[in-house]
């Protein structure tokens, strides 16, 4: 892909800016890494506050006359218990194909607000919004309709600072609960505002007007605890955190079972088994799949990445690794694959094949490094 033909989002020129390595991704021309490096801004990140540009997710609506009417439409197509969103609320769940593979995972949220009853905003990953946009719009009933929004964009605010970052400019996000998602002004601006993230550390996602990115991004990144984070460090946060990473980690091949995503199967939806790959996903349920996601400590520094071959004691290939890379809060490589389930209890040795070496490594806890999702206080 040329650099004429890659997309722009209402934050390049900042980024250019401030230093950033661009790089082409998903069709977008965004930023790998500033010039302070990966391993600083991970840090800064796990420290204080990170800034992330987003804005090549999807973003999109879908309207239907009613909640009831819209949620039922996207059970069709997702395995989560849609219809039991409350208002301010958000969900993690994915689209599935007739055998149970993963089209995508997304974000859904319920606005609050007696306005917006039938309406749900969905945030899917940039490089399946083609695909998504099709497939929700072919499984939908006559009186709900998708509609992408393409003049928004849409920025991350990750860390432990980033709730007293952002109650300076945006007072009603103090308040939130994990995976709660409002309407609210920041700065007077009307904003879409989820508490959630890509990081494992407590933090918001911005949905902004795009001709409002560029001034948000500079009040934020004016307050000394905020810095820009590019994409190097988004990854090597969220493998620590032990998150998918769509293509990589989980794909049209892998069921929610295999993925070690199970939490997106609410009750209701298993007791009905009326979701796609439904077959499936309920025998992997009862009977155990073949194979599951888990993750890896390595011995050395040596990382182990995407591709390389997993074998047991026995020298026999039991797997593939996924994703892997240097955790810096660790200062030792990990790494997340797929292997026999007889070979996915903690503490089991295995070989991961880098170049040619042997590396010994061990299946571990995920996620590496605790989640810090804030949890709001009872009562």
């Amino acid at each position: 892909m040329t650099d004429a033909s890659l997309l722009s989002t209402p934050l390049t020129d900042l980024h250019r800016e401030l230093g950033a390595r661009l790089v082409p991704f998903a069709g977008y021309e965004m930023p790998v890494q500033y010039p302070q490096g990966i391993i600083a801004e991970h840090s800064h990140t796990r420290e204080k506050a990170g800034l992330f540009d987003v804005s090549h997710m999807g973003q999109a609506w879908l309207v239907g006359p009613d909640f009831e009417t819209t949620a039922a439409a996207l059970e069709r197509i997702t395995p989560s218990a849609i219809a039991a969103l409350k208002p301010g609320r958000q969900r993690y769940t994915v689209l599935l194909n007739e055998t149970g593979g993963i089209v995508d995972d997304l974000m859904v949220s319920r606005p609050d607000g007696v306005e917006n009853d039938g309406r749900l905003f969905l945030v899917v990953n940039a490089s399946r919004k083609a695909v998504d946009y099709e497939m929700i719009a072919k499984s939908l009933p006559e009186n709900v309709k998708l509609e992408p929004v393409e003049d928004r964009a849409l920025i991350a605010l990750q860390g432990p600072m980033a709730a007293d970052v952002l109650k300076a400019h945006a007072p009603d996000a103090a308040d939130m609960a994990f995976m709660a998602a409002r309407s609210m002004e920041f700065d007077g601006i009307a904003v879409h505002v989820s508490r959630s993230g890509y990081t494992g550390e407590d933090g918001y996602e911005l949905s902004v007007p795009a001709g409002a990115a560029e001034a948000i991004a500079r009040a934020l990144l004016a307050d000394e605890r905020v810095a820009p984070i590019g994409l190097g460090a988004r990854d090597s946060l969220r493998l620590e955190a032990g998150l998918c990473l769509y293509g990589h980690d989980i794909d049209e091949t892998t069921s929610p079972v295999e993925g070690a995503i199970t939490f997106v199967l609410q009750k209701r939806r298993k007791e009905a088994g009326d979701f796609p790959g439904a077959e499936r996903i309920l025998k992997e349920l009862e009977d155990g799949p073949s194979r599951v996601r888990v993750g890896f400590t390595l011995e050395g520094r040596a990382p182990a990445r995407e591709g390389a071959e997993i074998r047991d004691g026995e020298g026999r290939t039991v797997g593939v690794v996924t994703s892997g890379g240097f955790a810096p809060t660790l200062g030792a490589p990990i790494a997340m694959g797929y292997v026999e389930t007889s070979c996915a209890d903690v503490g089991t040795r295995l070989t991961l094949v880098v170049r040619g070496r042997e590396l010994p490594a061990t299946v571990a806890e995920m996620p590496f490094v605790p989640q810090r999702y804030y949890r709001k206080p009872s009562v």
